[in-house]
This record gives structure tokens, sequence and C-alpha cells, in this order.
């Protein structure tokens, strides 16, 4: 089976986009560093969009997540966010309670 690497994750991350200024986004996978490459990790990518949903910590936009859905583009899955609620922060948080790293977009 392949596994996406860091070529693959930074083409899929740079075709979706993001609201830098706000540091919000509607994407996000995790990925582990194996071999000094990005290594998807769809566990931990599921587990992180599961815990985004039901995240429920106060009044912005990044505290709630009720749109956070697993999708698929291209051979992969990530977390999608339509109303932009995936908080960088906050992702990265999920991400590394589930034992890896994050990257947004």
């Amino acid at each position: 089976m392949h596994v996406p690497t860091t070529t693959f994750l930074a083409t899929l991350l740079f075709t979706l986009t993001s609201r830098t200024a706000a540091e919000l986004h509607t994407n996000g996978v995790c990925y582990k560093s194996v071999g000094g490459q990005a290594v998807y990790d769809e566990a931990a990518t599921v587990a992180s969009c599961g815990n985004y949903f039901m995240r429920n910590t106060g009044g912005e936009q990044w505290d709630t997540c009720p749109d956070c859905v697993m999708v698929k583009t291209g051979a992969m899955n990530h977390c999608n966010s339509a109303g932009w609620h995936i908080g960088g922060d906050e992702w990265t948080y999920y991400c590394e309670l589930n034992g890896a790293e994050p990257m947004t977009g």
C-alpha cells in the first residue's frame, strides 16, 4: 500500500484555501515524521476530526466545529469544515493528543 509522503501532503494542502490572517482553515490532516519524511496518519486524522466535532469551548468560530467531517480528496481522507471552523492551534492540539503532528490548509 502506498503511503502519502511530504510531497503529496504539501500538494494537497497547497490546493486547499486557508484564511491565514485569522488562522482558520477548511481542512486538516495529521502526520508522523518517518525517516525525515511526513507520512499521513489516517487514524490520528480521523480521531482528531472526531475530537474537533465534539469540541464546545466557547463562542469563537474555532471553539466549535459543527460541520467537521472526513472527506476524501484524491487518495487521502482529511477533516473538512466548510464553515472555516478549524483553528490552527486547536487542530495542533488534537493531532498531538492523537500522537501525530498537524497540517492545515
